[in-house]
C-alpha cells in the first residue's frame, strides 16, 4: 500500500518498491495493479462491481419459483404453452457516482496503510472497473470543509483526476461536512440511475441511515466500509490519550483495566452490528477493507461473490 505525509502531498511512500514515489506514479501503479488482478472478472453484460437487471431485453428461458413476475414475456409463453421469462442485459454508457469520506476520521491507521489510504485504492478500483465497461464516472468528495462535486464522464484521464484529488486532498482536526451530506449528493446532482458508492469508516453521528436507503431506491448501490484493527480493540498501553478527530476532543483511557478493553471492544462490535445491520435493511452491497487485509485481494473476492464465481 501507500502513505501521504501530511507535510509533502505531492510524494507518497510505496511499499511495493520501499521507495518514494510521486502521486502519478502511485496512480500508475494502481492502475496496474488493478487491471492485472481484475483482468476477466468483469467481462459480459454487467455495468460495474455488481451485476444487476438493465434495460436491454436478452434471451428468454423458463419461468422458475422465484423470477420476478414482472419480467414475464407473454408473447414467446403463449407460443410456447409455458412460462417464459425475458432476461436483460445491464445498459450501456449509465453512470457510476462514488461519494468519498476524506474527513478526519479517515487519517487514522496502524497497520499497512492509513483509511484515507484504502478510500483512495477503493476509489481507483471503482473508477478503473467503470471505465472497462464505457460507464461515466463521477464523484462526491467529502471534505472536510464541504462537499466536492466532479460530473460524471467518461475517459482514463477523468478517472485519474478524481483519485489524485482524494490522494491530495488536505487534511484538517474537524469537520462541517456531514457522510448524509456526501451520501445525499448521490441523488441530487447524479439523477441518472447507476451505480452508486460509499466510501467511508461510517463512524458518524449524522443521520446517513436514511439517506443510504434513499440513494438505494432507485440505484444499485455498494458501502466500502474502512475499518482499522484498533478501532476494534484497546492495547494493553497503560495510560492512553485519545483524540476524536471529527470533534477535536480529548480524553485519556485506562487500558490497563481489563474492564475497560472489554467494554470497549463490545461496543466496537455492536457498533459495526448496527453498520451492517442498516446495509442490510437498505439492501445495499457490503465491501469491507481493513488496513492490516490485501485491500485488492478482498475487491476481487467481493467481485467474484457478486458474480458467483468461485
Amino acid at each position: 500500500m501507500f502513505r501521504r505525509k501530511a507535510d509533502e502531498a505531492e510524494t507518497q511512500l510505496h511499499p511495493y518498491l520501499d521507495r518514494r514515489e510521486t502521486v502519478s506514479a502511485v496512480l500508475r501503479r494502481l492502475e496496474l495493479d488493478i487491471n492485472m488482478r481484475l483482468d476477466g472478472l468483469l467481462q459480459g453484460d454487467y455495468r460495474g462491481l455488481v451485476p444487476g437487471h438493465g434495460s436491454e431485453p436478452g434471451e428468454t428461458r423458463r419461468y422458475t419459483p422465484g423470477d420476478d413476475v414482472r419480467r414475464i414475456d407473454w408473447n414467446v409463453s403463449a407460443r410456447m404453452v409455458e412460462t417464459y421469462i425475458r432476461q436483460t442485459i445491464a445498459d450501456r454508457e449509465l453512470e457510476t457516482a462514488v461519494a468519498v469520506d476524506l474527513t478526519p476520521s479517515l487519517d487514522f491507521g496502524t497497520a499497512d496503510s492509513e483509511k484515507r489510504d484504502l478510500a483512495a485504492a477503493a476509489t481507483a478500483a471503482m473508477g478503473f472497473l467503470t471505465l472497462r465497461v464505457g460507464n461515466r464516472f463521477g464523484a462526491e468528495l467529502i471534505r472536510p470543509d464541504g462537499i466536492e462535486s466532479i460530473p460524471a464522464k467518461q475517459g482514463r484521464s477523468h478517472v485519474l483526476h478524481i483519485v489524485e484529488q482524494v490522494l491530495t486532498a488536505p487534511r484538517a482536526e474537524s469537520s462541517t461536512a456531514t457522510l448524509a451530506d456526501g451520501i445525499a449528493r448521490l441523488h441530487g446532482p447524479h439523477r441518472r440511475k447507476g451505480m452508486r458508492a460509499v466510501i467511508s469508516d461510517f463512524i458518524d453521528d449524522s443521520d446517513w441511515q436514511q439517506q443510504l436507503k434513499l440513494v438505494s431506491i432507485r440505484n444499485q448501490l455498494i458501502a466500502v466500509e474502512i475499518v482499522d484493527p484498533r478501532e476494534m480493540e484497546l492495547p494493553n498501553v497503560g495510560t492512553l490519550a485519545v483524540v476524536d478527530p471529527e470533534t477535536g476532543r480529548r480524553r485519556e483511557v485506562q487500558t490497563q483495566r481489563r474492564k475497560v478493553r472489554d467494554l470497549y471492544s463490545q461496543a466496537a462490535i455492536e457498533q459495526r452490528a448496527d453498520i451492517a445491520q442498516t446495509f442490510r435493511e437498505s439492501r445495499t452491497n457490503h465491501l469491507q477493507l481493513s488496513t492490516d487485509r490485501d485491500w485488492l485481494l478482498d475487491v476481487v473476492r467481493f467481485v467474484a461473490t457478486q458474480k458467483g464465481l468461485k
